[in-house]
């Protein structure tokens, strides 16, 4: 047979592959139209107010003109058939429409759905979709793990974690007892861990991203990939987690298949994800700060203000500032700036959202959000502080400052008041003092009120869910001093009123200390003022700022005045090298810890009661890390809070019963485990003997006799002596 008679019969020949490659694509044109669905249904009368209205919600990512937008009618009802086809100038706009306009609302009704023509025509060719509906599997349930399984232990005991070493622990706390492990595992993170707000999460840091774990047994409940990531941040409800790394993210050029990552993360240092998800909600590249120094100077390591994104108290908006500039205020879930574009605040140098939405003394809640700002003297304009309203943008309420070095934002933990830590200067700019600037945001035209210093206030804390608060002052530093100046600590509370909160006055102030630091209660009352991060000093003391015993003298209050405090210095100690101080969430313990990332000498923890009392100590080598686990807000309403506490003392009679009852508890434990060890020596003993005895009578060996000893008799005697004899007559 000729080797080429078989090539005439075309019927014999598959030209499939060949086809499949070399097909001329009509697809190649149409990388700029994208499919609009969910549009309204209107006449043919309204289609071209219609359309109008769809090209102006469409040109945030590109020009698009009416001409360019088809929208089919349906001749059965004479109206739109509810979907359009819209052309973009170039591929990268339609892209960017299917990527930031998806999901967008146009009314209250409506909310359409964006995608390539390209897509449709690829995957709804004909065979790529089944004319059959064929249901998806669905996988049998599994019943999970409740992630607060914690909160039903049943002596309320509150969990820590420790990180010593390679190895991260989960303990329980046994007061003066060692903590009782729950689990601890080598190697569970390679950068430090830390705990999500209300404590559902534990979250580790790895080179490739970040990992959550949670659960009785801990197993891993999310991950996130976000390749050499730094720090990490949580929204207040933990529903979305911030990650940043100071390097830019870089996607490969040909994404391997399973890559968590798309092109839109290219280049960006943040990214924002859905918790529960654990998709990508939008990533976001630094901002570029311009560079303040001197010419030819070496450039320094860039600093940066973390957290970087700051949340609302209910996670519906998140905001970064662009230094100088504006705002950007963005709302969940759609993570668009609100109102479409910035805030702009000229000088803006920061900003601090309102922790809660308080509630006024009607009993309604604020209407609106509300974050606070500050921006320095420029222009020939004052300094000034300010309050805007969120989603309204309204400033409700500024405040001009003069002679300004730096200022810092301190909200009170329910929202209702608001400290402006202002640093200024004298005229001459050769010395500094401070002023603190209160808000009363509750208050109607939210008054100002005023307490100035001549020193310079280098820590101020709140009271939480409170209107006291404590700060520390200090003297000008001399340049070129070896020792630290001297400190002092001033404790304010308001004037006792009827109703209302009255002015704020100091109670007491503690002069000539080293301390640095407050650290108050998770509940308030309790505070701890420490020294840390020093060679020279580091003690504790810890105040009562409602102290129950006698009324102690308030210093600086005039005669016809009584504040709303009875202050109480209850106790005083020291911890060499202590770095850290954690309050427990209950407010009943507090741990302080000398962390091997800040010096090697004695790391470890102690561990106090409220009242300053020293339950334990352990000193481990390469520690680092002590940290409590979060409680979420109780779910007692106030009136039930209030009862709790009006019968507080019928509580402590049953809680000291239990503590008692542990107490012999443990004491029988430690008797019945030496009798145990007593007895187990005692039938190793008698084992041994029988064995020597049969030993013995197997090797004939005799015991030699020993002749009995004369015992030695023993005399006692007694011997008498008259010393001296007198004869008195009695009458």
């Amino acid at each position: 047979m000729a080797p080429h008679s078989n090539y005439d019969d075309d019927d014999e020949i598959n030209f499939s592959d060949l086809r499949e490659q070399f097909d001329v694509r009509l697809d190649e044109g149409l990388d700029t139209f994208v499919v609009v669905d969910g549009c309204p249904c209107v006449p043919e009368d309204s289609k071209s107010k219609l359309i109008k209205f769809l090209c102006k919600k469409l040109s945030d990512v590109g020009k698009v003109k009416p001409d360019s937008v088809y929208m089919p009618l349906d001749e059965k009802t004479n109206q739109t058939a509810g979907y359009a086809f819209v052309e973009y100038e170039t591929p990268e706009q339609a892209l960017a429409a299917c990527k930031k306009l998806n999901g967008m609302a146009l009314d209250k009704k409506h909310t359409i759905y964006i995608n390539k023509l390209t897509d449709i025509e690829h995957f709804g060719r004909e065979g790529r979709v089944k004319e059959e509906y064929t249901p998806p599997p669905i996988d049998p349930f599994v019943e999970q793990e409740h992630l607060r399984s914690w909160l039903g232990e049943p002596n309320a005991r509150d969990q820590m974690i420790m990180f010593r070493g390679d190895s991260v622990g989960v303990f329980l706390n046994r007061k003066k007892d060692p903590p009782e492990p729950m689990v601890d595992r080598a190697h569970w993170t390679e950068s430090f861990v830390q705990w999500s707000p209300m404590g559902t999460y534990l979250t580790s840091i790895h080179a490739q991203g970040v990992q959550l774990w949670g659960g009785a047994s801990w197993k891993r409940i999310r991950r996130f990939a976000h390749p050499f990531v730094n720090l990490v941040d949580y929204s207040p409800n933990e529903n979305y987690l911030v990650t940043w790394s100071n390097k830019p993210i870089a996607i490969p050029d040909v994404i391997p298949p399973g890559y968590p990552l798309s092109v839109d993360e290219d280049g960006k240092n943040f990214i924002i994800w859905d918790i529960k998800t654990g998709n990508v909600v939008r990533s976001f590249a630094a901002i570029d700060t311009p560079e303040t120094g001197v010419a030819g100077a070496e450039k320094t390591r860039k600093k940066i203000s973390w957290p970087s994104f700051k949340w609302s108290a209910d996670d519906k908006y998140v905001a970064r500032v662009v230094p100088g500039q504006s705002v950007q205020v963005y709302q969940t879930p759609e993570m668009t700036l609100l109102g479409k574009k910035s805030i702009k605040i000229e000088g803006v140098v920061d900003f601090e959202w309102q922790p809660a939405v308080p509630v006024s003394g009607k009993g309604k809640p604020q209407a609106e959000q509300l974050f606070c700002y500050w921006t320095p003297e420029m222009n020939n304009q004052t300094a000034r502080a300010g309050l805007m309203s969120i989603p309204s943008k309204e400033i409700i309420r500024t405040r001009n400052l003069v002679n300004v070095s730096d200022c810092k934002l301190h909200w009170q933990s329910e929202g209702k008041y608001l400290c402006v830590k202002v640093d200024r200067h004298t005229k001459t700019k050769k010395s500094n003092y401070t002023s603190l600037e209160f808000f009363r945001v509750t208050e109607k035209d939210i008054p100002v009120e005023i307490v100035e210093l001549r020193q310079v206030v280098v820590n101020f804390s709140w009271e939480p869910q409170g209107n006291r608060f404590v700060f520390i002052t200090t003297d000008e530093a001399v340049v070129g001093a070896a020792v630290a100046p001297k400190t002092n600590v001033h404790f304010y509370a308001p004037e006792k009123l009827k109703s209302g909160v009255g002015e704020w006055m100091c109670t007491k102030t503690v002069e000539k200390k080293n301390s640095n630091a407050i650290y108050w209660g998770p509940k308030g009352r309790f505070a701890v003022v420490a020294t840390v991060h020093s060679q020279q000093s580091f003690e504790l003391e810890f105040w009562d700022m409602d102290f129950e015993g006698e009324k102690q003298k308030q210093e600086k209050v005039p005669a016809n005045k009584e504040l709303a405090c009875n202050l109480m210095l209850m106790a005083t100690s020291e911890h060499y090298g202590v770095t850290d101080v954690e309050w427990d969430p209950t407010g009943r313990y507090v741990a302080t810890s000398a962390s091997a990332w800040k010096h090697q000498m004695e790391n470890g923890y102690h561990l106090y009661d409220f009242k300053g009392t020293l339950l334990r100590e352990e000193h481990i080598e390469r520690f680092n890390q002590f940290l409590w686990r979060p409680r979420p807000p109780t779910m007692l309403t106030k009136d039930e809070q209030k009862a709790i506490r009006k019968n507080l003392r019928e509580y402590s009679r049953q809680f000291d019963e239990e503590d008692e009852m542990d107490e012999l508890t443990q004491n029988k434990e430690v008797v019945e485990a030496r009798r145990r060890t007593l007895n187990e020596w005692l039938a190793w003993r008698e084992r041994v003997e029988k064995q020597l005895e049969r030993d013995r009578e197997e090797a004939g060996w005799v015991a030699p006799r020993q002749e009995a000893a004369e015992e030695d008799a023993v005399v006692e005697e007694i011997v008498e002596e008259v010393i001296a004899e007198t004869e008195e007559v009695v009458e």
